[in-house]
């Protein structure tokens, strides 16, 4: 199996590159962003008030937080369920986001956005919330620090495992499981 290495800001050239069900090692910047982060941010896009960073390029990872243990860099950061956002989803890719990670399935508004946008969504282990701690090097709280649990982190990351689940051609990889498994072969 090829694990395609990615860095993320990701370019719109790595992006057309991914395809559903390719899995990738992401690696570079990546900002964690919840509900009530989203609400905000979505908020200061609509009405153009100034960003707390730059969405251009930008990979947002929907990530269940838990306390920082003494001597680590972060506690276990699972991806949380992706749905919650699509409310949200639009805005953010308008404005230059270009990779969205979680767990889960998106509504058929957010896919037809990720292709108009040139964005791609990727899904990471739900369940390994301590494992995926690994592939964290540095997380500095950087927008939003009253959210709590819910404030955006920035982290640095090396190899953060994920698998594209819907890519800018329409590909659905979701789907394709579902469908494979309603079929008996899965």
């Amino acid at each position: 199996m090829t694990i395609h290495k990615i860095i993320s800001p990701l370019s719109k050239e790595t992006i057309a590159q991914l395809r559903a069900g390719d899995t990738i090692a992401l690696s570079g910047i990546v900002y964690t962003a919840r509900d009530a982060a989203h609400a905000r941010l979505t908020v200061a896009i609509q009405e153009k008030q100034p960003l707390p960073f730059d969405l251009a390029g930008q990979t947002i990872y929907y990530m269940g937080p838990s306390p920082t243990p003494p001597g680590r860099v972060i506690g276990a950061c699972g991806p949380t369920t992706s749905s919650r956002m699509d409310p949200f989803t639009p805005a953010m890719l308008q404005a230059g986001v270009c990779a969205l990670l979680g767990k889960g399935g998106r509504t058929t508004a957010v896919k037809d956005a990720l292709a108009l946008h040139g964005a791609v969504y990727l899904v990471t282990y739900g369940g390994a919330g301590a494992l995926l701690t690994q592939a964290v090097r540095r997380a500095e709280v950087v927008a939003y620090p009253d959210l709590g649990a819910e404030a955006v982190l920035r982290l640095e990351v090396i190899d953060l495992p994920a698998i594209v689940a819907y890519d800018i051609y329409g590909g659905d990889l979701l789907a394709k499981a579902t469908l494979k498994y309603a079929q008996g072969s899965a």
